[in-house]
């Protein structure tokens, strides 16, 4: 795949997980590979979950590279090295290079391909993809080196792509590592997720996540309080809240649900006709996420008696104790939530015009807020 083409596993506006230099935040994931490592104890499969965007990826690639550079080292006269309490492996080193150049003869990568009819990514990992890799396993086994798999993501298989992996996860090839990358494990093949060691990644902290971000060269100036509670402690979802103005996004929603039950009509309506123009798919599929969100943080202010801290935006805490003062208001909250989600998500599926998407789920939320059945 092209550096033009589109990348699934790449977040826009952010390096590629295979170049990223350090993994903020996992030091815990990272520990448990090395003790394993250390103690000869390598599982071959590995399940790496959590939220998208907390460094699965990169944590991946990290591993694949420490495990194909430590298979090329030699043991001196001294005998063999110290046992290492790192993944890091230099930029220098020829594995590094040859993983940025994408030559690295032992590793093999599937992920979503290009439908060469269509130009665009496909929506699944095809069978044919996965079979591939049986062709790099014979082949690549004649020098009996060490080889590693990252599958990204292993959600994205379709039935007879993981059934094909499934086999080789049964039977696995001598000195190979799989690495499958999945945001939802619950939706992969129960057999899949027995013959995997699962690791699981935590979303990052707030400091976590300015260094994390710094490293991806994302400009948040003094926004990372408000990133982070927006994104759920999730790089990749910070860095799509930057591209797409998520934070001004959701400062306008604040804004707009700030006296309810009255709600501004033609701020309603600017922010509708502005989710409708064309080309703005992305911004669209942005403010749906975000209205079940906010919804979802009226719902917790009001069953916890407390705003979340810190504030997305400003006015949310004020916005938020007003709108849910107790229990009942949260329940109210909780239930308006899962009404208007699954009525947008439902009106996306048929191509319902969006402003007027848009449009109903304000009045639906006013009439939540007045007291009346959605």
């Amino acid at each position: 795949m092209s550096d033009d083409a589109p990348q699934p596993d790449r977040i826009e506006g952010a390096p590629h997980p295979r170049e990223t230099g350090q993994l903020i935040g996992q030091g815990a994931a990272e520990a448990a590979f090395l003790a394993a490592y250390n103690d000869d104890r390598l599982h071959h499969a590995w399940l790496l979950t959590g939220a998208r965007g907390v460094g699965k990826a990169t944590f991946a690639w990290r591993a694949a590279r420490f495990l194909l550079a430590h298979d090329e080292g030699e043991d001196g006269m001294f005998g063999a090295p110290p046992a290492p309490d790192t993944l890091d492996i230099s930029p220098d080193h020829p594995v590094s290079r040859r993983i940025l150049a994408r030559s690295e003869p032992q590793l093999f990568h599937i992920t979503r391909q290009i439908n060469e009819d269509t130009k665009r990514l496909r929506d699944v990992i095809r069978a044919e993809d996965v079979r591939s890799l049986h062709n790099f396993l014979m082949l690549s086994s004649a020098d009996g080196g060490r080889r590693a798999v990252i599958i990204d993501a292993a959600d994205e298989m379709n039935v007879t792509a993981a059934n094909s992996l499934l086999k080789m996860l049964e039977e696995p090839p001598a000195r190979t590592t799989f690495f499958l990358i999945s945001h939802q494990p619950s939706g992969l093949l129960p057999t899949i997720r027995s013959r995997c060691r699962e690791l699981r990644l935590p979303p990052l902290t707030a400091d976590d996540m300015a260094a994390a971000l710094a490293q991806a060269g994302a400009e948040t100036g003094a926004q990372t309080a408000a990133l982070a509670a927006l994104s759920g402690g999730s790089v990749g979802e910070a860095v799509r809240l930057i591209n797409l103005g998520g934070l001004e996004l959701y400062a306008q929603l604040v804004t707009l649900l700030s006296d309810l039950p009255n709600v501004d009509r033609p701020r309603a309506l600017a922010l509708a006709n502005a989710a409708a123009q064309r080309g703005a798919e992305d911004k669209l599929t942005l403010l749906i996420w975000m209205i079940e969100l906010i919804l979802g943080r009226m719902a917790q202010t009001g069953a916890t008696g407390a705003a979340p801290s810190p504030e997305a935006a400003p006015g949310e805490a004020a916005m938020l104790t007003r709108a849910a003062p107790d229990l009942a208001a949260a329940r109210a909250w909780a239930d308006c939530a899962q009404d208007v989600g699954m009525r947008m998500r439902h009106g996306r599926a048929v191509n319902l015009d969006p402003a007027s998407l848009v449009l109903d789920t304000v009045f639906r939320i006013q009439k939540t807020a007045a007291g009346q059945p959605a």
